[in-house]
Order: C-alpha cells, then structure tokens, then sequence
C-alpha cells in the first residue's frame, strides 16, 4: 500500500527516486516549480526536453500526460513531468487535473520508482483553486498509486498548501 505523505518545503531539495515537475507544455523550463528544477537540476534535464520535442514531443506535451528525463544534480533519478490545465471557471477541467497525477504514477511505476514527490499540480500560475486542487490530487492518488509505489510525498510551498491538502488526507 502506498504512504501518502506532506512536506513544507522545496521539491528541488527532496530525496526521492522521481520528482514530477509541473511543466509547460514546451518542456522548456518556465517559472514556479517547473522553473526551480531547471534550476536546480541543471542543463541535462533540459537536453533531455529537447531531445524530446525534437522527437516525440514537437508540438509540446500535451495537458494531462506525463514523460521522464533525468534529474540532473537534483537528488533523485528522474524528473516526471506533466502538464497541468489551466483552471476554468466555466469547464471542468477535473479529469485534467486526474490525469496529471494518475499519468505521473504509471510512468514512476514503469520506471521502477518507489519514491515520488509531487508538488500541487496547477495551483499556482494556473489558477486552481487549492482546496479543490488538494482533493482532486489526494484522491486520485489514493485510487491510483501502483503498490510498487512505496510512498507518495506532496510537497507543498506554503502553509495554505500544506493546510488544504491535510484536509484532503482527512
């Protein structure tokens, strides 16, 4: 059974075996989390992007799905990333937000991870509304971890985060 657990704090500073970056769709850096793991990890995980959309991947990641790169000099093996949906007030885009994390665990599952920090997915530049982003990601995760998946670390920025996504594990 996987352990779901919370951290205040930085995912570029997480021990973890996958660390899922919440991208954009270019998969070439950007700002907020996406930005702090190139940072952080270096220009190898943006090699790794570029070989991608030069082959699988030319017209971007598409929302909802998720790919591997390494990890650079972050201390884990690989770095998932996927792209979140912009939150709409007049289209449910829930079953995006679903994806990101479901698509995210079956690549860490075929990738051999037992360890996966995820940060949350869409809500900041996005716009997601965090409690509603807290109980989308805890649920799914809930429904969808591999059991190979040891635990499932969310590692959240603020208090606010920390906060509502303690009250989705409730």
């Amino acid at each position: 059974m996987t352990t779901l657990t919370l951290v205040q704090g930085d995912i570029t500073r997480q021990t973890v075996d996958a660390v899922v970056n919440a991208a954009n769709s270019s998969l070439l850096g950007g700002g907020g989390v996406d930005g702090a793991i190139h940072r952080r990890g270096g220009p190898d995980i943006l090699a790794e992007c570029r070989k991608l959309r030069a082959s699988h991947y030319g017209k971007g990641l598409p929302t909802g799905r998720a790919v591997a790169t390494t990890a650079g000099k972050l201390d884990a093996r690989w770095v998932i990333h996927t792209v979140g949906p912009v939150w709409s007030g007049i289209e449910d885009r829930g079953e995006l937000l679903a994806s990101c994390y479901r698509e995210s665990l079956r690549v860490a599952a075929e990738l051999g991870a037992r360890t996966v920090a995820f940060p949350a997915i869409s809500t900041g530049i996005f716009g997601w509304p965090m409690d509603d982003g807290a109980r989308i990601a805890v649920r799914t995760v809930r429904e969808s971890a591999d059991p190979a998946v040891e635990e499932v670390r969310f590692v959240l920025f603020d208090e606010h985060a920390y906060t509502a996504f303690e009250d989705a594990l409730r």
